[in-house]
């Protein structure tokens, strides 16, 4: 079996399960947060079935009363299901995978387990996994209660790897393809939400082609420091930090020793320990089925004249005025980073269409965002933030009374794994992988403890 160590992963024992694949497969759990009617009908779909949805906790449920209740119960699902022989023999393998979208998009992934050693989301890390986004601390203590003690996992957590010629994540599918390799599973997805077919990684020559790729990434990505960024989250950030901090606590209650640089090492006999890994999905920054959708902001008790010169000063900007919502899209569409905005004048009560344009090279977001919290934080009054998708709720809700919406430019693929090792990970909300619907589904698991 080849070794993987050197890239931060490793070759997982995959548990695949025997049954209705579209029962068992279920969106990942921070989807739909604020939509209970989702998850009664997976509940519905699920129902007297094995399924992912009786082994995780949907996060629209985090706070209810009946948390701790829930958690025994998938504990004990998780039992359940590794005593009644609802898997298959494990395998060990990565899994290749094509996920064919609602909206006709493919999304290709390789499957794999990530050593957790080599993850680090505190910011400016150097590790080979690195987080995207800022790690809200408070979100994790809840995830941990379900993962702690927990005999199995599944992923939802995705991976991005900066890999302009595809040699990685592609040119494994093709090549398994090529060779009339025959897919381990293949399945419909519930609620309309597409397609996924997998394929083992497993041959000899199978595992050697993808080493050879990840030597060539693992050159291609070396930092000006001597490091190498072979990884940024994706999706799942705090899901990933949850298993690095279940991951050091076992470690810690069984003698590991806390280093100058806060890690703890790892106790004798629990080098190859199942909680040391975590089950991923490893995804090409540009696979053409990715999408990377920014995500506005909306500001509310707030004056528009007042916040755009704010802005504007702050990003050494200038102040374009635009004639309508179409040229507001065009003129920051077509940017690397520039912002529109929209307010409703109270004069005149007419909607104020403006643009902020700048020269910054790298990813917008990561410099207007902590602007906008400089300005909340001198002008604290009754002012709010929120976030929000889709150009169209822009342009709807800055129409409403003291509300300020921000239009930003699309995500540069190009300059994104760049600014995270110049300004660490990006603010909160920085992006969006895709539509809800296209998130991970579940469906590999791997023994955990």
């Amino acid at each position: 079996m080849e070794d993987f160590e050197k890239f931060g992963i490793s070759v997982p024992k995959i548990l695949l399960p025997k049954t209705d694949l579209k029962a068992w497969s279920v969106i990942a759990c921070d989807q739909y947060t604020q939509d209970r009617e989702y998850w009664e009908k997976v509940s519905q779909i699920a129902k007297g079935k094995p399924s992912s949805l009786h082994i995780i906790l949907p996060e629209v449920y985090l706070n209810d009363s009946n948390r701790t209740e829930r958690i025994e119960n998938i504990r004990k699902t998780m039992k359940d299901y590794l005593r009644d022989d609802i898997f298959a023999d494990e395998k060990q393998a990565f899994i290749y995978i094509e996920r064919k979208t609602a909206y006709g998009r493919t999304r290709k992934g390789l499957v794999a387990a990530i050593d957790l050693e080599s993850y680090e989301w505190k910011p400016f890390s150097t590790a080979l996994i690195r987080a995207t986004e800022a790690t809200i601390i408070d979100r994790i203590p809840p995830r941990m209660e379900i993962r702690r003690g927990a005999p199995i996992e599944t992923p939802h957590i995705m991976l991005l790897v900066n890999d302009t010629n595809c040699v990685l994540v592609e040119s494994c599918g093709e090549s398994l393809k090529s060779n009339g390799k025959q897919p381990v599973y293949n399945t419909d997805l519930m609620a309309d939400s597409g397609h996924i077919t997998g394929w083992t990684v497993e041959s000899e020559s199978e595992l050697s082609s993808v080493k050879n790729a990840l030597n060539k990434l693992y050159e291609q990505n070396k930092c000006n420091d001597g490091s190498v960024f072979m990884f940024a989250v994706g999706d799942g950030n705090h899901s990933l930090a949850t298993a690095k901090a279940v991951w050091d606590e076992l470690k810690e209650n069984n003698g590991g020793k806390k280093n100058d640089d806060g890690s703890i090492s790892i106790p004798a006999g629990f080098e190859n320990h199942n909680a040391r890994f975590a089950l991923i999905e490893i995804v090409n920054i540009y696979d053409k089925g990715l999408t990377f959708e920014p995500i506005h902001r909306i500001l509310f008790n707030i004056q528009g004249k007042t916040l755009i010169e704010y802005v504007a000063k702050k990003l050494n900007g200038k102040i374009i005025d635009c004639a309508n919502a179409e040229e507001i899209e065009r003129n920051v569409l077509s940017s690397k980073a520039n912002f529109g905005f929209v307010w409703k004048d109270t004069k005149t009560a007419k909607t104020v269409y403006k643009c902020v344009e700048t020269n910054i090279t790298d990813l917008a977001v990561s410099h207007l965002q902590p602007i906008l919290d400089q300005y909340l934080n001198e002008n604290a009054n009754e002012s709010e933030i929120d976030y929000i998708h889709g150009s169209d709720e822009v342009f709807r809700l800055g129409e409403k009374d003291n509300t300020v919406s921000i239009l930003l430019p699309p995500i540069a693929k190009d300059s994104f794994f760049a600014t995270i090792v110049r300004n660490g990970p990006l603010p909160r909300k920085s992006f969006s992988m895709g539509e809800a619907s296209e998130k991970r589904f579940y469906m590999e698991c791997r023994k955990l403890f």
